[in-house]
């Protein structure tokens, strides 16, 4: 698993991660769908998640954050 930090969230039940280790990486897309443990609606700008990644199938020369679970085992607030 990867992890990263939400850089944005939008109303429309999406938002983009800023992976930790960069990797040549940009920002990763995820969909509320892919949040594992919490609702979409409980997570927050700036909060560190796991997640691992796979390609988007709309576009297979991107990648998108699969399995999103805030921090690993830390307290978020």
């Amino acid at each position: 698993m990867s992890t990263g930090t939400i850089r944005s969230l939008r109303d429309k039940g999406f938002g983009f991660i800023a992976p930790d280790d960069g990797n040549g990486q940009n920002e990763l897309f995820f969909h509320s769908s892919a949040i594992v443990g919490t609702t979409f609606d409980e997570l927050r700008e700036g909060q560190q998640v796991s997640f691992d990644v796979e390609p988007d199938p709309r576009d297979s020369s991107r990648s998108r954050a699969v399995r999103v679970q805030v921090g690993s085992g830390s307290n978020e607030a």
